[in-house]
């Protein structure tokens, strides 16, 4: 081959006397990409921060078999005659029970579990037994196990395999099977039973592997057995995309926020597990195609649209990788991987809400460790030396309130989830569900309810320096302390002191006791804290003093 010096555009350096030509597509321009993620790491749970001793299922179906929210983490779990599940508060690390109750009242296996997005205390589950179930959990420790289904509801003629909450619309629920057909469910009635669902969806043509929700929930995605990935309008079963791509055998879909963009995972055409970024309103090729490794496990993937990361997990791997995504090429970007040497059966994660912005953690796995009966919480962390709030790292996200009721929703009606701050000491929504019965007492407003919050902590914070204060300097404050005491529940590590049983056994025993040893950790860490800022304060006011001339 011949090449002339006008094809190759010559580049010329001279170094030490010596001059290097190279074709300009050799020349050294290195692509440099700013990412505040770039650094994120995985930090393992210590052992006694994991949950040890708890019979995992061996069910071989591809699911996560795991669900959290920031009051408890439910697990499918072995069981015999039927099927079952443990719902364990988040706080109540260690040992597990050999007798703990589970929540069984399906007579086959259960095959997928969702918590309410919009209620911590209801969770929705599947079976072989062809049913869903919804159960309420007790805010209060389990002592005996629970049978009894607040609804229970009958449509699939084969096992129910999928479970998935409408991300903005309270009371709705999407439910497939392997009769091939996707069912959408109307909670929102009194009766105990439902026997239609509100919209039939049967035009796959085998079992869907898997479903996801845009933004606002107007448009699904999902794959099948059929190699077939589609995007349709749920509330009419109208197919606006569909996707055949012959080299890309999808098993999990994903939408990736507002970006206008779809991510699959699954195996190319020589079996090697692949990524796979598609356009939304284009799935005739792919944008990118990115092969992984040869294994045959699962790739069951997890976007956070709040910093625009993809999480990959691989059943049966130790590692999790992550990505981040960008609306320009090449659209994934690799940053690193978290690796461990023991495999994850399955894989939950927690909501945004539950996280621990103080250590900057920005996303946490429980990975389920089936050869040796371990949940391992791993926390995603971005580096900072700063203590204080990053505002960077943590935009507003989805809160706990439905932007929509059932019937809005089924009416045609769009709208994004709402959105709330994560920064510590702004208001908290409650996660019971408000709407329906809002009271006088609740409806007060958000930059109030802050008023509030400040005057307390004021003068709070006062009296504790003095404690001798006339008693007509707090009449003023009787009003806002009682307002306070009806608007805060009495919480302690997520529990009602007044509802939670006093412990009944040993291990309940030692369990409360090191949760107390653990919250007067935390109170000595805040007092010591505390007194470091008085003492800077202190400091300055003497030096303030000092500079003008009063001592």
């Amino acid at each position: 081959m011949v090449f002339t010096k006008a094809s190759l555009h010559l580049t010329a350096f001279e170094a030490n006397s010596v001059v290097f030509v190279f074709p300009s597509w050799m020349s050294w321009n290195p692509q440099y990409r700013s990412s505040k993620f770039r650094h994120v790491f995985g930090k393992p749970a210590t052992k006694e921060n994991c949950y040890d001793c708890v019979p995992i299922t061996r069910s071989v179906h591809d699911n996560h078999f795991c669900a959290v929210n920031p009051h408890f983490i439910a697990v499918v779990t072995e069981c015999a005659g039927g099927g079952a599940f443990l719902v364990i508060p988040i706080h109540q690390t260690g040992k597990l029970d050999p007798h703990y109750p589970k929540v069984c009242g399906h007579k086959g296996n259960v095959l997928d579990i969702k918590w309410n997005p919009f209620d911590d205390f209801v969770i929705a589950s599947c079976s072989e037994d062809a049913t869903i179930k919804i159960w309420d959990i007790p805010k209060q420790l389990l002592s005996r196990n629970i049978t009894l289904a607040k609804k229970e509801l009958l449509g699939h003629a084969r096992r129910v395999g999928l479970l998935e909450w409408h991300p903005t619309a309270a009371d709705i629920l999407f439910s497939t099977g392997y009769d091939y057909k996707l069912m959408i469910w109307n909670l929102d009635t009194k009766e105990p039973v439902i026997l239609n669902p509100v919209k039939i969806i049967d035009f796959h043509q085998d079992v869907i592997l898997s479903m996801s929700f845009n933004t606002d929930g107007s448009l699904l995605a999902t794959t099948c057995k059929d190699r077939k990935i589609r995007v349709f309008d749920p509330r009419s079963g109208t197919v606006l995309q569909e996707a055949n791509y012959k080299s890309h055998r999808a098993n999990k879909v994903l939408f990736l926020g507002n970006m206008k963009k779809l991510l699959s995972t699954g195996t190319s055409r020589w079996n090697n597990r692949q990524i796979v970024v598609w356009n939304e309103n284009d799935l005739s090729v792919p944008l990118l195609e990115e092969d992984l490794d040869g294994s045959s496990g699962v790739l069951f993937p997890f976007y956070d649209a709040d910093t625009n990361m993809l999480y990959v997990v691989g059943k049966g791997d130790g590692n999790i990788r992550y990505y981040e995504i960008s609306a320009d090429k090449p659209h994934l970007n690799y940053l690193t991987e978290y690796r461990s040497y023991l495999p994850q059966k399955g894989i939950g994660i927690m909501p945004k809400r539950g996280l621990d912005v103080s250590s900057c953690e920005i996303f946490r796995f429980y990975k389920l460790i089936t050869t040796k009966g371990l949940i391992e919480p791993v926390s995603m962390i971005v580096p900072r030396r700063s203590e204080s709030y990053q505002e960077d790292i943590y935009p507003l996200t989805a809160g706990v309130q439905p932007a929509l009721t059932a019937q809005e929703w089924l009416n045609g009606m769009n709208k994004g989830p709402l959105l709330v701050s994560l920064r510590p000491g702004s208001e908290l929504i409650n996660s019971q569900q408000q709407f329906p019965e809002r009271t006088v007492s609740n409806s007060t407003p958000l930059e109030s309810n802050r008023y509030l919050d400040r005057i307390e902590r004021k003068t709070t914070f006062e009296d504790a320096k003095n404690p001798y204060r006339f008693q007509d300097e707090r009449g003023p404050r009787k009003g806002i302390d009682q307002a306070q005491e009806d608007r805060k529940p009495w919480l302690s590590n997520g529990f009602d002191l007044f509802e939670c049983p006093p412990p009944k056994t040993e291990n309940e025993l030692l369990q409360m006791f090191y949760r107390q040893q653990e919250e007067i950790r935390r109170l000595r860490e805040l007092v010591n804290q505390r007194e470091v800022q008085v003492k800077q304060l202190e400091l300055e006011i003497k030096n303030i003093h000092m500079s003008s001339g009063t001592y």
